[in-house]
């Protein structure tokens, strides 16, 4: 059975993300993400793997415990009742809203700036 820091390194390359991109999204810091993934390293709290599992589109048991499959076939998780994509009034605004979620946080702001200039 793969150990949790394989199944975090598995999960963050799976969904394209660097170390720095998932720090970003979970709150933390690099070296955070880097010790999560080393063998021996630092085990993230509930709320970290919670974070990780939804940015990543794994299921919260595969991560935390190996069990189960890792992510459903051809199709994305949903996030939690709490998380903006729930406040979509629309199938296309959650997919945009998803798709936003992917991008580096540079290329984020690029997109905001011309949703802004859009709506002038």
């Amino acid at each position: 059975m793969q150990s949790m820091c394989d199944r975090i390194r598995r999960a963050r390359l799976t969904a394209g993300l660097s170390q720095t991109q998932l720090a970003l999204h979970c709150a933390v810091r690099r070296s955070a993400v880097a010790q999560w993934e080393r063998e021996g390293g630092t085990v993230p709290s509930v709320q970290h793997l919670s974070k990780l599992a939804i940015v990543t589109q794994v299921y919260f048991e595969w991560l935390a415990t190996g069990r189960g499959p890792g992510r459903p076939e051809g199709a994305d998780l949903a996030a939690p009742e709490n998380t903006v994509v729930d406040a979509a009034r629309s199938s296309q605004e959650s997919a945009i809203l998803v798709l936003l979620r992917r991008l580096p946080p540079r290329k984020r702001q690029v997109a905001h700036a011309i949703i802004e200039m859009l709506t002038e």
